[in-house]
């Protein structure tokens, strides 16, 4: 049996595996998209941003065998020799893979969606298996949890594939289908009937290969309660985008982490009842439980007290609960999208103006959001970072992951920090901070090359040109014309 069909063996019935033990071959439709592959590379002369929060180092040497970070050494030219290839890159940052924990694999579409924004339900969620790996990789992600899935045998085939070498993409965390209530906007999710039946689901799809679960809106704390229990008596963490069950609520019932950062939290909405969502999801809370607010310490420390890790996706809010907000137009994000994907980005990007203002928007939510980021991430908390990218607005696949690192400094935090908490805190939670997450020697060589420094003009983390996945270096460039109008179709 060769070895990566023992390998794939081992993963399909659920095997731990370490990362990058051993690469597999990579089959000849992946190579088209490499840029660089030796024995070994050596990265000269390149400005070191190692995911740890501290300063960037400058003139750095970054040795690359075996997949594997060999050398980080003084800056110096180096010979071309046999086997060895060399990247001069003064006036390029080296940064680690980027690790996305709250990125999908689907894009959402509203039937028939009109300039006044009426559509005709149901509101569906196709599968991107093809456009969206490629855009992560060639954006800096090298690592992803898909944070809920609609296809759950797409996403571990496609992991399996990726792994094996036959297709281009990151390594990917699949989360089990959502674990949703009795009701649900979106027709491809499963309903849980009782805690019961989402004890058998987490379950079913952990023996089928799922390494994270993700509860959803309507959810009852009984079946959270279910579900965490029989994640947590298999090693397996719950993360959830929650509003039927609040914050406090769910760290009682033992969750390891919350996603959409504060924004979604009801424990203060007036009209929250016991198991059920509110009609604001938790804008009102948002609008009154304010950074420095007594309400506010007060979660922060219950969050920080129990271990929870906060995932912040400030993109998908920005210019969402801001009025008046816009977020700024990338043409490489244009030109991802099918023309029917941006037909409908700027129907949403240009509110209508017989749309209604939204009920529970204002300019404060936003600021409020992601200054709780701060305090919590200030108190010690763990803040762990993704997009979530389905194609709303213009927040999709790597793109997304970059904006979420620029908008984290807007609000406040360094540029190294940003970094950190899109790199080294995600492997952290997913506990793989041995292998990925920062630039050390011994660690896997995922690594993001970018012209400019990014760590005094976070915007240069957008000019990515090389990323590295377990030493194999991918070109950015090539990855995204691959799917040129394609995010939105398939």
């Amino acid at each position: 049996m060769r070895w990566h069909v023992a390998w794939a063996f081992l993963a399909f019935y659920g095997f731990a595996i370490p990362l990058a033990a051993q690469n597999p071959e990579l089959s000849i439709e992946v190579k088209r998209y490499v840029k660089v592959e030796a024995p070994k590379v050596v990265l000269t002369h390149v400005r070191m941003i190692d995911g740890t929060g501290g300063a960037a180092v400058e003139d750095q040497n970054v040795v690359i065998e075996g997949g594997k970070i060999a050398a980080i050494e003084k800056g110096a030219d180096v010979p071309v020799s046999t086997g060895v290839t060399v990247q001069d890159l003064r006036g390029y940052s080296v940064m680690p893979g980027i690790v996305g924990m709250h990125n999908h694999l689907y894009y959402q579409r509203r039937p028939n969606l009109k300039s006044d924004w009426s559509g005709e339900a149901p509101l569906l969620l196709p599968q991107m298996t093809f456009s969206a790996p490629r855009l992560y990789l060639a954006g800096g992600v090298t690592t992803m949890r898909t944070t809920g899935s609609v296809e759950p045998y797409a996403d571990l085939n496609l992991k399996r594939d990726i792994e094996a070498g036959r297709l281009a993409g990151p390594h990917i965390d699949v989360t089990g289908p959502y674990l949703e209530g009795a009701t649900s906007p979106y027709i491809q999710m499963y309903r849980l009937k009782d805690a019961d039946d989402a004890r058998q689901l987490v379950n079913y799809w952990a023996d089928r290969g799922a390494t994270s679960f993700k509860a959803y809106t309507n959810i009852t704390r009984e079946e959270l309660k279910a579900a965490i229990e029989a994640a947590h008596s298999r090693g397996i963490k719950v993360t959830g985008h929650l509003c039927s069950v609040t914050y406090p609520e769910a760290v009682e019932l033992g969750i390891d982490d919350l996603e959409h950062g504060f924004f979604v939290n009801t424990q203060l909405d007036p009209d929250k009842k016991p198991d059920q969502c509110s009609e604001s999801s938790g804008a009102y809370t948002l609008d009154h439980m304010t950074p420095g607010s007594v309400e506010a310490k007060e979660l922060i420390e219950l969050l920080v007290k129990h271990h929870v890790a906060i995932t912040s996706t400030l993109p998908v809010f920005e210019g969402r609960t801001d009025v008046g907000k816009v977020p700024p137009l990338r043409q490489e994000v244009l030109d991802a999208m099918t023309p029917e994907a941006r037909d409908d980005y700027f129907v949403l990007r240009n509110r209508p103006a017989s749309a209604p203002a939204p009920k529970f928007a204002s300019k404060e939510l936003f600021k409020n959001g992601a200054g709780l980021e701060l305090e919590f991430a200030r108190a010690g908390g763990l803040l762990i970072a993704g997009p979530d990218p389905t194609g709303r607005g213009d927040v999709i696949p790597g793109f997304g992951d970059q904006r979420e690192i620029e908008l984290l400094v807007a609000e406040g935090f360094f540029p190294v920090e940003a970094i950190r908490i899109a790199t080294l805190n995600g492997a952290i939670y997913m506990g793989k901070d041995k292998q990925i997450g920062s630039i050390a020697v011994g660690k896997n060589a995922d690594l993001v090359v970018m012209k400019g420094d990014p760590s005094k003009q976070i915007s240069d983390v957008e000019n990515v040109e090389i990323v590295f996945k377990d030493g194999v270096g991918y070109d950015s460039a090539k990855l995204r014309e691959s799917v040129r109008e394609k995010y939105g179709q398939y």
